[in-house]
């Protein structure tokens, strides 16, 4: 019964995170609270695994198709302990505004981010 009680309360907290959190590739830095952070963590911990195809998108729009698919490949790989660990660290440090702000730690933000258009200065 206790584990059930844990398991929902849990849960709960994920989903809070989660609807809490914001879509955009750019945020102000007004608008970082400590559930962002939660759900920043939330989604790293869950996501993560999307650091691989991201970052191989990313270098293909940055050196071409058949280049960015292995040195992107290669990135993601290596990309994918930091993300989740820094994911561990900011669901178990969400109620403390460290960084400054409640700023996040890597870029991008979220790592369904990879997927998004990149800003007009960037094309």
């Amino acid at each position: 019964m206790r584990s059930r009680r844990w398991t929902r309360g849990a849960a709960l907290l994920a989903v809070a995170a989660m609807l809490s959190i914001g879509l955009p590739a750019t945020v102000s830095a007004q608008e970082y609270s400590a559930w962002r952070k939660a759900g920043r963590g939330l989604a790293s911990l869950t996501t993560g695994f999307l650091e691989i195809p991201g970052r191989m998108l990313d270098e293909q729009r940055r050196i071409g198709l058949l280049p960015g698919l292995g040195v992107g490949f290669a990135k993601g790989i290596g990309a994918l302990a930091p993300r989740h660990l820094v994911g561990l660290y900011e669901l178990v440090s969400w109620p403390f505004p460290l960084p400054r702000g409640y700023e996040p730690l890597i870029r991008p933000e979220f790592p369904w981010q990879y997927f998004q258009a990149p800003p007009p200065a960037e094309r």
